[in-house]
């Protein structure tokens, strides 16, 4: 079992990150840090494999402590998460070995690529006690999948706002909801919305349920489904 630290300083980005980690067999989220200080804290006093790392955080930042813990030798491995894009912090965090980099906002199926291809690394370390040639090739230079276009959305549904409808349902974890609330958080009309959460049933992402009220008129109601029914339409398969 993989042990992971979150190091996020917002509770709701923490808690896709943890909801997306618990959706992989093999991992386990032994905490959450909300500063670099309360990282060393927890790396002090627990055992962690991979730390799941932001860079925007109050006090040191994540490349900060990345450092810090580069200098120290700690044995734990990294995977960067943060709405950070320019050259030089990527350059800077490649520099100093991370695992990968995952820049906000970011699918589910890019976020399990990184940690399925890390803990298929670290399963290939810890069988052998030497790699020949070629494991450690598999290692270095795994093989480039063949990746095809995402399927095209319906005609008026953009990528970009789907995106930020699927990050509010989401962080709703299985908690219903309905029109009216989602658009308002999304920031889009309620007309818009319904285009989107049409979409989202018809693909099996979505589940709807009417709820009667003395006035006669139903409520739908919407709870999160199945995160992986998106695939196709925000990232390009395998």
């Amino acid at each position: 079992m993989i042990s992971v630290l979150i190091v996020e300083d917002d509770p709701m980005v923490a808690k896709i990150n943890e909801h997306y980690l618990s959706q992989l067999d093999g991992f386990r989220c032994i905490g959450v840090a909300k500063n670099s200080h309360e990282a060393v804290d927890f790396l002090i006093n627990y055992s962690v494999d991979l730390l799941l790392l932001d860079i925007y955080m109050p006090g040191r930042n994540g490349l900060e402590l990345l450092s810090s813990i580069r200098k120290k030798n700690e044995s734990v491995d990294i995977i960067i998460i943060s709405a950070e894009s320019g050259k030089e912090s990527i350059r800077k965090a490649l520099r100093f070995g991370v695992v990968d980099y995952l820049i906000k906002p970011f699918t589910f199926e890019r976020f399990r690529d990184a940690l399925l291809k890390y803990q298929k690394k670290i399963s290939l370390l810890n069988a052998h006690s030497q790699l020949s040639q070629d494991e450690l090739d598999q290692l270095l230079h795994p093989p480039v999948n063949k990746r095809t276009s995402p399927k095209p959305l319906p005609k008026g549904l953009t990528r970009e706002t789907l995106q930020r409808v699927v990050h509010h349902i989401i962080q709703r974890k299985k908690e219903p909801f309905t029109t009216e609330a989602l658009a308002k958080d999304v920031g889009i009309s309620r007309i818009s919305m319904r285009k989107y959460l049409s979409f989202l049933l018809d693909i099996g992402y979505l589940h709807l349920e009417l709820e009667y009220k003395s006035n006669g008129r139903p409520a739908h109601l919407y709870t999160l489904k199945n995160l992986k029914a998106l695939s196709p339409y925000l990232e390009a398969a395998d």
